[in-house]
């Protein structure tokens, strides 16, 4: 199954995640992913870019079979609200 769901990057107590396209069998950061579409960071101050996503990447594997992870959903849904909000 293809599923859609953060790598872990960066360093020691400074997380970065990467959302990638992968197998579900793959390990989360063992860097064999399919695709990646986009990059979350928690711990984004000032001007630094907390959540980008490409949507036209999620949705055409989605349609594809692709399943969200249950954080990339709610990550998916808080980039939907802000988007909308900049509109």
């Amino acid at each position: 199954m293809v599923v859609i769901r953060l790598s872990r990057a960066g360093a020691k107590k400074r997380p970065f995640y990467h959302v990638v396209v992968t197998d579900s069998r793959r390990r989360r950061d063992g860097g064999n992913y399919i695709e990646r579409v986009g990059f979350y960071n928690p711990v984004a101050r000032g001007q630094e870019v907390l959540l980008s996503l490409e949507m036209d990447k999620i949705t055409h594997w989605q349609g594809l079979g692709a399943q969200l992870s249950d954080r990339v959903q709610a990550l998916v849904k808080q980039y939907q609200k802000t988007e909308a909000e900049a509109a």
